[in-house]
């Protein structure tokens, strides 16, 4: 992907329409983007910030039915969840993998009683499963889980679900959906609609972040797949409009491997406030959460609050031999998930849906609200059937149960740091063959190397040192203060990239040393090489 060239397709003339402009580059937005292109649509994506900068980037890394959403009786949502999570993970096998859970019961009672849900589960899942689930005693829960509390443990039930990397496959949609034929444009700030003498929609005016320079561009229909921000795009088509969303927060913690010593996942049925929490091996790390903490503002740093960062410790605490504790954090971040608004007020996110929901106003502006990552796939089928429809566009039948997303490779994982880019290893293979000092590491507890930089400056559109340690690489989320650490590095070899000045570096590093803060708790004490 190349943003200047991207750029030069756009153009700034009333000549060129579009059949579809997406506004916002989340996981929705960008599944828009590539159905679109897909079909045969000529499609654009504006994205105000960086692909997945918001909620998209932040979850629980999790591909899944949703066990929990099965215990509230919603089974429709979770067999359509499990049906594409099989997909997911058959067209992007090198970012998504079957990953083993195992809930630990202390009661007799808890056995039959979870393993039977668990048992439906396999059943919602069909021919896309990925593993019977079963009972299991006492001593193999402690083989596979070694830093599990042992006391009173009766056994477990192991199941199987998905997980993957939520910012890389953001990136990869990107790159699928260019080769289909779309222009996708981050920090590319929607800032208007343009209407046509009857009302309707046709078009957005758009700001270049970078340029300052403001586009008029031209389409037969617009979609607003921009999350929690979905309710500010509605106010630009009708002032006073109803609110779509109640955001609800979720926030994490990682800790070192330690903590669970195992390649399997802890999952926790039911918490003192009836939350699930899972304890996650994550490129070598644990992610523990999540929270469910209803908010009524919303912005693109969300900050993990103290009661969410305690609950998540005291829990841990309870099922784990090591207790972690606020030092042993590595790092914290939150995200918002943008739940559909209930009819009714409630402050319980429980009883806010995670079904996605489709909106189209009276000018024909075409709104995607709610869901969740694993069914991202299906939530753009259906906006774009609307879209279609909406903007009188050419029928065209959706092709992407079956499209290999970017990336896609059969050769199996090798624990390489390099495995999340599938078949794109190979290029970067070639690139430090051209120049070996790029195999140098960026930072000596974290297994990424400068090659990496540079492939995300010239292929996957990085455009700040933040595009680079949060989303391109995962090192904010796993390692806030050798994130810190890796910083000034970045910053020069993105400067020569760019061919930006040195007072560009100091300020990419300033900027990025305050976003990073808010990742690390006060009483967390960096670890120095």
């Amino acid at each position: 992907m190349n943003r200047l060239t991207f750029k030069q397709q756009i153009g700034n003339t009333a000549s060129v329409v579009w059949d579809i402009i997406v506004i916002g580059g989340g996981a929705t937005g960008l599944g828009v983007a590539m159905d679109a292109a897909q079909r045969g649509y000529r499609t654009l994506l504006l994205e105000q910030s960086d692909f997945a900068k918001g909620t998209s980037s932040r979850s629980t890394k999790l591909v899944h039915g949703g066990v929990r959403y099965l215990a509230q009786g919603d089974v429709g949502l979770v067999k359509e969840a499990l049906h594409e999570r099989g997909l997911l993970l058959a067209n992007a096998p090198h970012i998504a993998h079957n990953q083993q859970f195992i809930i630990p019961y202390y009661k007799w009672w808890q056995g039959p009683f979870y393993g039977i849900g668990l048992k439906l589960y396999d059943l919602l899942s069909g021919r896309l499963s990925l593993g019977p689930s079963k009972v299991i005693g006492r001593n193999a829960v402690i083989n596979a889980l070694p830093a599990i509390r042992k006391e009173k443990l009766k056994g477990g039930i192991v199941y199987q679900d998905g997980q993957f990397d939520d910012a890389r496959l953001a990136i990869n949609l990107a790159q699928t959906a260019a080769e289909q034929g779309a222009v996708v444009l981050n920090y590319f700030k929607v800032n208007g609609l343009l209407k046509n003498a009857a009302g309707k929609i046709a078009g957005v005016t758009a700001t270049d972040l970078e340029t300052e320079e403001t586009y008029h561009l031209q389409a037969k229909t617009v979609v607003n797949a921009t999350g929690v921000f979905a309710d500010e795009v509605l106010q630009m088509d009708e002032p006073g409009a109803r609110p779509t969303i109640r955001p609800s927060q979720g926030i994490h913690l990682v800790l070192d491997a330690s903590f669970l010593n195992s390649t399997s996942a802890l999952m926790i049925p039911k918490t003192a406030d009836g939350r699930v929490l899972f304890a996650l091996p994550w490129h070598g790390k644990v992610l523990v959460g999540t929270t469910d903490t209803p908010l009524n503002a919303h912005s693109l740093e969300p900050q993990a609050l103290e009661t969410e960062i305690s609950f998540i410790l005291q829990t841990a605490a309870g099922y784990l031999v090591k207790a972690p504790t606020r030092a042993d954090v590595l790092s914290v971040f939150a995200g918002l998930r943008p739940l559909a608004a209930p009819q009714k007020d409630t402050d319980n996110t429980k009883e806010i849906s995670r079904s996605h929901k489709i909106i189209v106003a009276g000018s024909g502006l075409v709104t995607i609200t709610g869901g969740k990552w694993t069914t991202f796939r299906k939530m753009a089928e259906e906006t774009v059937d609307m879209a279609i429809t909406t903007g009188g566009l050419a029928p065209a039948p959706c092709g992407t149960e079956s499209l290999h997303i970017h990336g896609y490779t059969t050769d199996k994982p090798a624990a390489d740091p390099l495995d999340v880019y599938g078949s794109d290893a190979a290029q970067i293979a070639i690139l430090i063959d051209t120049q070996p000092g790029l195999q140098e590491p960026l930072h000596p507890r974290l297994p990424y190397i400068k090659a990496q930089v540079i492939w995300a400056v010239r292929q996957e559109m990085a455009l700040t040192v933040e595009d680079v340690l949060s989303r391109r690489l995962r090192a904010l989320l796993l390692d806030a203060h050798a994130a810190i650490d890796m910083a000034p590095a970045v910053a020069a070899m993105m400067a020569a990239e760019l061919g930006k000045d040195k007072s560009w570096e100091m300020k990419q590093v300033r900027e990025f040393t305050a976003i990073a803060a808010h990742y690390l708790l006060p009483e967390s004490t960096p670890v120095h090489n």
